[in-house]
Order: structure tokens, then sequence, then C-alpha cells
């Protein structure tokens, strides 16, 4: 498939007349490194990993070297690239090598079972799939569900003899492959578990990329040349937004962190000087209170960023003896990319504090009617440009869901997100979140829909109705457990649903508690009523 004519028609993408353009900085994140490049940074340190080390020289001469290798697979403008690759050096310049051709990135987490990759890969339309050796045996066996699916190519840090690094090698020192990137284009899909019990690929232009190491950059909320490390994964396009494209718009160094425990996560910051990481709370309380960790190794980092979870007042507790103030809290979306709204850390975080918005972001807040809702009235909480500042009209929200056009009509109108959560702006401007229309279940970080665990109980014939619910935790926010109603006659054991579920989803989704009831409460619509069944069970709603 090629031009963006026919892309936006088989994908169901919103075709925006608005093309703003960053002020003083890139356009495209295939020209990310320019500006370190072309002044006093270009033999400093970018991108750091347990695969290999690069100056911004070196970075662009690889990034080409991707380009040609990617071509070379048969990858062109808007075809699809799809990876599983841990955190290292590979996955950043395999994904600037996709930028430079105008291809299409699809990060893929390893965590997710062998059908929830499937799925992605089958719904993108990938064309070569970048994978570790687990991940490509694991696709493999499954090439008969893949029609679209050309190219398998192993990725095996520090192996000369994988696929990937041949290619890079007959690539190296050949000129870039002539692409006119569009930055207004496709350029990536970020799958977030969706409502309906399968993923949505949210697509993002090269400029939405750009935008928030821009806004960064342009406000100094960083200093130049700062190493920021990343130890969440890459395959999460925010992540990639967050880090690398970010530490590249100011100048600095991304350090590629391979290890999640305390004293892992301690010995890079170490070696390396990291001066800043983003984690969720869980991982800070381990860093914080293991006691292999010296508190020396930690030096050099500075106030640390929190995301993606409800935070413990434990937890707050540790952080602002740690760093002498409290944690900054704020509210993102896959959609947006990345985040929207930022608390500034002077003061205690409160129950469902997101803070204010970004500079390129404005937040309103919609009632059931459409219409603007009142200071400290409850609505959807939409996304929008700033209307207002340096920043003002250059932000777009996502090009739309791929393949999903009714539910692109849904959530983008008039170049507004309609997030769907619910919540309200008070009279200082900050956001509070006071519900989720999705019952999102936020545990350790990581996004759980009820509905995609919902629908694999409910494939076992032995399961009548079922529900999943978000239990409160001190150190993850929630866990996930499960409501079970057996059919008549059927018989069950929590082990073997645990294991049911296992077989097909991601770890961190699988019921940690199966609860067996008679029957589960419903409306007079038939609609489980869950918070009965939080009651029932005696978890906090």
């Amino acid at each position: 498939m090629s031009g963006i004519a026919s892309l936006a028609g088989v994908a169901g993408l919103v075709d925006s007349p608005r093309r703003p353009e960053i002020p003083n900085g890139p356009q495209t994140v295939a020209r990310v490194l320019d500006r370190a490049l072309a002044g006093d940074r270009a033999d400093e340190p970018a991108l750091i990993g347990r695969g290999g080390r690069f100056t911004y020289r070196e970075l662009d001469r690889a990034a080409d070297a991707a380009a040609g290798a990617l071509a070379a697979l048969g990858v062109g403008p808007y075809d699809r690239v799809a990876a599983t690759l841990g955190n290292d050096v590979d996955i950043v310049v395999a994904f600037l090598g996709a930028m430079r051709l105008g291809a299409i990135w699809v990060g893929v987490n390893r965590p997710l079972a062998p059908p929830e990759k499937a799925y992605i890969l089958r719904d993108a339309g990938a064309r070569v799939y970048l994978g570790d050796a687990a991940a490509l045996e694991q696709i493999d066996a499954l090439r008969g569900e893949l029609p679209e699916l050309e190219k398998l190519v192993s990725v095996l840090p520090g192996e000369a003899a994988s696929d990937w690094h041949r290619a890079l090698e007959a690539a190296s020192g050949a000129p870039r492959p002539a692409a006119d990137i569009d930055p207004y284009a496709p350029a990536a899909i970020a799958y977030t578990s969706g409502t309906t019990g399968f993923p949505k690929g949210a697509v993002h232009s090269q400029h939405n990329l750009l935008l928030p190491g821009a806004v960064a950059a342009g406000t100094g909320a960083y200093p130049r040349g700062q190493r920021h490390g990343v130890l969440l994964p890459l395959t999460i396009l925010n992540l990639m937004v967050l880090v690398p494209v970010l530490a590249f718009q100011i100048e600095g160094c991304c350090v590629c962190m391979d290890r999640v425990d305390a004293e892992g996560i301690a010995a890079w910051v170490r070696d390396e000087g990291v001066e800043h990481f983003a984690a969720v709370p869980a991982i800070y309380h381990d860093l914080l209170t293991n006691d292999a960790v010296n508190p020396a190794d930690l030096a050099t980092l500075a106030r640390p960023e929190v995301g993606g979870a409800e935070c413990p007042e434990a937890f707050l507790t540790l952080y602002r003896e740690r760093f002498g103030s409290d944690v900054s809290i704020g509210y993102g979306m896959t959609e947006a990319p990345t985040a929207v709204t930022r608390s500034a850390g002077d003061s205690p975080p409160t129950p469902g504090l997101c803070g204010r918005a970004l500079p390129q972001i404005a937040i309103d807040i919609v009632g059931e009617d459409g219409k603007a809702c009142a200071t400290g009235e409850v609505g959807e909480i939409c996304v929008a440009p700033a209307r207002e500042g340096d920043w003002a009209g250059v932000y777009t929200p996502m090009l739309g869901y791929w393949n999903k056009p009714d539910e692109t009509a849904k959530a983008l109108v008039d170049g507004v997100y309609h997030s769907g959560d619910l919540g309200y702006v008070d009279e200082q401007g900050d956001l509070y979140i006071s519900g989720r229309r999705n019952d999102l279940i936020l545990r350790g970080g990581a996004n759980v829909y009820p509905a995609e665990v919902e629908r694999i109980l409910h494939d076992d014939e032995r399961v009548a109705a079922c529900a999943v619910l978000g239990k409160p935790d001190p150190r993850l926010g929630e866990r996930v457990v499960a409501a079970v109603q057996l059919a008549e006659g059927a018989e069950a054991t929590a082990d073997e649903l645990v294991a049911v579920c296992r077989a097909s989803l991601a770890r961190y989704k699988v019921p940690e508690e199966i609860h067996f009831v008679t029957s589960v409460p419903r409306n007079s619509m038939g609609k489980i009523v869950k918070r009965e069944l939080h009651a029932e069970l005696g978890i906090e709603s």
C-alpha cells in the first residue's frame, strides 16, 4: 500500500486541514538529530545501552544504515514495521530508520501472549517484524494467521550473525534512501487495550511524536545535555516519545536500562550518571527501600517523575524524604500522545489531582449535552490545542484508530479528542479525575481493560458470566480480580481459570483472585452492575 490518500481510506483516519509548524525545531523525527549535529554536540553521547554506545555523529550514521536495511527488506513509505525488543540501542536505531523512510512504526510489547502479539501484527498489517528469539518463535508458529507479514528479522544484541546486524552491515555507508517525509502523515501506531476486548491502534504523525519534546526543549523543562534513562518498555510509543526523542531534542543522552529490579536500576544510574527517568510508584518504592541499594549510587538522580498509577501514601512519604519535594503527578493517554497535564510538585498530591494542562494543551470539560461545563462541574475530559501562549494551535491529537472509522468518529470531533474519562477543573486550573467510563484498571502503571480479560474468561464454556474488577493495593495501585458465575452443572477451580487467562493474556492482566458467585448482579437492561459486586466481595470502589 502506498500514498496517504489510499492509506487514510483503509484506516479510516481523520484528514485534518491543520498543519501547524513546531516553533524553532525540527519538523520531522527523521531530522531530530540535526540540531546536535550542527552544533557542539556531534561527538557527545546520544544513545547508550547494553549493546553499544553512540555519539550523535555515530547515531546519525546508524539511523541511515537502519533506513537502508529496512529498504532492502522491502519497506517503503507507510509500510508497517513492527518490533518486539528489549530496552537497548537496537530498538531506537530501528525506530529512527523507520522514521527516515516514512514507514509506520508499531511497537509490540514483550509480555503480551502470542495471540495478543499476532492480533496486533494482523490488525496493523505489519510487513516486517523485528524480534528477539522468543518473540520470533511465537510468531513463526502463527504465520498462517498473518498473510501480510513477509519478513521475520532476528535482532540479537551483540550478535553480528543476527539478521538485523547483517542487514545493518550491508547498508552501512550507503546513501540514505530518498524519502519525502510528510510530518502530518501516519508515522506510528500505538496499541491500547480496547473497551471491546480487543486493542485499538492510535495512529500518530511525526509532528505528534516530536511535540512533547519540542515543548520540553522550548520551555527549558530539562537542562540541555541531560542524561535520561528509560526502564519502562520502549515498545510503548509514549516511552519512545518521552525518552529518546525528547532527549535528542534537548541534545541530551538516552540511556536504555535493561533491568527493572532495584539493584539493576541503581547500577545503571551509578555507572552512566543517569539524571532523570520516569517510573511507576512500585519501582520507586523498591528502589528506595531495598537495603542492597547504596544511596550514593543514586547521587545523580534529581527529582525523577512518576506516572501511570495512583500513589499510595507510604510511597509519597518515601519520595518526600528522599527528594525533598512532593511527587509530580500527571495525566496522559496513548491517544494524546503522552502527558497532557502535570502537577508542579510543590504541594502534596490529593485524590484525583492531575495538575494543569501542559503549554501545548487545552483541557475542556464537556457535559452530556456537548456544552462546556462550569468550573468544578464534572464532565468528560477532552483534549484540544492550546488557545493562547507560545504554543497556541500547535498541538494535534491522534489521526484516529487504525481500521476503526466508527471509533475514530466518536473519539475525534472537530480536532478535539474525547477521552471518555470523567473529571473537572477547579478555580486554579487543576484537573481532577473523578471516574473512568471504561473501568480501566491501573496495575503497577500498566493499563488493564476488564473487557479484554472478560472476553478470555467468557470463551471458556464453563463460565456463564464474569466481571473483572480492580482491587486497591498499596504497592501496585490496583490488582486484577474476577467474579465468575459458572454455567449450570459446570465445575472449575480458580487455578484452572487462571491458567486459561495465562495462556492468552500478558501476565499483568491475569486475575490474581477468582471469586465464584452464584449470580452476578444486573440492571434492568441486563448489564452487570459492578458497584454491587464490589460491595459483595468487600472491595473498595
